[in-house]
This record gives structure tokens, C-alpha cells and sequence, in this order.
């Protein structure tokens, strides 16, 4: 399945809500983020992660392969009052230079990378005692909620899509990490309740890779009017509460 989400982004910028504050405060008790920490996140997307660093004191660098996301990243900022660095490139082999990053970070991205390359980068970019943070915010399929309903349709219309049925928990990634010599290696999580309305639900579906960033325009839309029916009919309650859950990695070079 070829993915692009840089033909989606304007529904990433408008209904992707991102992490939530809680995520951000957690990693500036810990003492990860804030006032002058350099900061490097790759696969920033329309800049969740960096935004929320940077406005944690962070001076950041913003990373993606795709023009598109970083430009709606920027209509981002300026409205939030940040200003964040840019570079297109991508997590494996960044151009940036060696031992010049506090914290290197990636958020709902990691499983679109070579680990072991993007491991020895992040390795290479890190000072000494720097922190690695890998994180995600993935919607939670639970028996007859709205998440279950909407994975089966995007199955429906998106055979070749295997992203259903996940738990949020990225355990497998821990071995990764302690191979490439990263130490006192933690795991946090905590769930919440997004609220969407029924439009913003299915935007934010429509920018995902199942949908806008894989299929063809028609069969898009032929999804999201689906999509619109089946929620008009089994979840008429608008807004919705979405469950979702905030996991993320944290480990030292």
C-alpha cells in the first residue's frame, strides 16, 4: 500500500488533534523538556510534538520527508506563537550534526522507520546522557464502540489496510532500543477521551493512512460518505467521545 500523507494535509492540520497537554507536562516533571533543551523530532507531520516542546521553553527542529505536512506545521506555529526550525529529510539520515541534540524525539511515526538506522541517528545526534522519546496516540477499537465501527468500514473500502485491532502498546520496539545501546529504558501510558464531532471524526479518519494518504480520491469520498451514514445511524450523540490512549518510550544515550 503506497502512502502519501502529504495528499491529506490539510485534514492532518485541521482534525489530527495531536498529544494532549497531559503528555507534554509528564515529560517536563521528568525533567525531558524544557527552557533551552535542543530538540530534534523526526517524523514531525504537521508538528504536534515539536509545537508542544517548544512551547514547553524547547529550541526545536522539525523533521519530515513531506513539504506539504511541514507547511501546514508552520500555519501551525504562527498561530500557537512558536517558532520552530524545518528540515526536509528523513529519520534515517538526517544531514544534521553529530552530538547536537538534548532529546530526539517521534511521535506516531516510528513504525514508518528503518529502527536500526533511525536508532543509530538518533545515537549519532544525541549529546551524552541525551533522551530518546518515542511516543504514540492511537485510537482504541473496544467491543461496540465508535473506533470498532469505523475500522470496519475502512476495512471494507481498504482491503490492503492492516492497521485495525491495535492496543496502542509498542512493547516490541523495547528490544530494539536496548540493542542499540540506549539504558534506563521506561514505558508510560495513559487514556483519555478525545472529543470529535461527527465531522471532525471524519476528517480525522480521512487522514490517516487508510484512507487519505493511500486511497484515490473517489474512493475516498465514496469512504467518508459511508462513514457519515453509518455514524449518523449507530452514534448519533455529536459530539463523540473517542477513546485513546498516550504510550510512549523514554531512554538515555
Amino acid at each position: 500500500m503506497s502512502i502519501d500523507f502529504g495528499k491529506t494535509a490539510q485534514d492532518y492540520k485541521t482534525h489530527r488533534q495531536g498529544f494532549p497537554p497531559a503528555f507534554f507536562d509528564k515529560l517536563a516533571e521528568a525533567g525531558i523538556i524544557g527552557a533551552g533543551k535542543r530538540a530534534l523530532d523526526v517524523g514531525t507531520g504537521t508538528g504536534t510534538v515539536g509545537r508542544g516542546m517548544a512551547l514547553a521553553g524547547c529550541k526545536v527542529t522539525g523533521l519530515d520527508i513531506s513539504n506539504e505536512l511541514i507547511e501546514q506545521a508552520q500555519i501551525l506555529d504562527d498561530e500557537a506563537g512558536v517558532d520552530v526550525n524545518y528540515v526536509i529529510a528523513s529519520a534515517e539520515d538526517t544531514g544534521l550534526p553529530s552530538a547536537s541534540f538534548d532529546i530526539f524525539t517521534a511521535g506516531q511515526c516510528w513504525h514508518w522507520f528503518n529502527h536500526q538506522r533511525a536508532l543509530d541517528e538518533a545515537r549519532r545526534l544525541l549529546v551524552n546522557d541525551g533522551t530518546l522519546v518515542i511516543a504514540y496516540l492511537d485510537w482504541i477499537p473496544l467491543a461496540g464502540n465508535v473506533v470498532e465501527l469505523t475500522e470496519k468500514l475502512m476495512q471494507a473500502h481498504n482491503p490492503n489496510w492492516t492497521g485495525a485491532n491495535g492496543t496502542g502498546l509498542y512493547a516490541h520496539y523495547l528490544k530494539d532500543i536496548a540493542e542499540a545501546w540506549f539504558r534506563d529504558i521506561e514505558t508510560h501510558s495513559f487514556d483519555l477521551n478525545l472529543i470529535y464531532t461527527h465531522e471532525a471524526w471524519r476528517g480525522r479518519v480521512r487522514a490517516s493512512a487508510g484512507i487519505g494518504a493511500s486511497l484515490p480520491p473517489d474512493q475516498i469520498q465514496a469512504f467518508d460518505r459511508d462513514h457519515a451514514d453509518q455514524l449518523a445511524r449507530h452514534f448519533p450523540q455529536n459530539p463523540l467521545e473517542v477513546h485513546h490512549r498516550v504510550w510512549w518510550i523514554v531512554a538515555r544515550k
